[in-house]
């Protein structure tokens, strides 16, 4: 069971979007799954279409890292939509804030 903030679901897919994402930027699939069991919501997107999203991050293995997980609570899925490792030209030191 995954608990993303109100987000509740047993399984998730990684869109092929993602999953080009994480080859190119050598991000693995544990590093999805820790995100996902223990990462912190940065920014919600309640009305996002189809689903609602938010974005998630945690440091894994000293990168800092970034998901963005929409949720379909008619199928009980997650949706992982992208990955990327947070860079400092979009957001401040704590990875979290974004410039402005």
């Amino acid at each position: 069971m995954f608990e993303v903030e109100e987000f509740k679901f047993d399984k998730f897919v990684i869109k092929d979007h993602a999953v080009m994402r994480m080859i190119n930027r050598n991000i693995l699939s544990s590093d999805v799954n820790e995100i996902l069991h223990s990462g912190e919501v940065i920014e919600r997107y309640p009305d996002d279409f189809p689903f609602p999203s938010k974005l998630v991050f945690k440091i894994v293995n000293g990168r800092p890292l970034h998901i963005v997980l929409a949720f379909s609570k008619d199928q009980n899925l997650g949706i992982v939509i992208t990955v990327y490792e947070v860079d400092i030209e979009h957001f401040e030191k704590d990875f979290k804030t974004r410039k402005k």
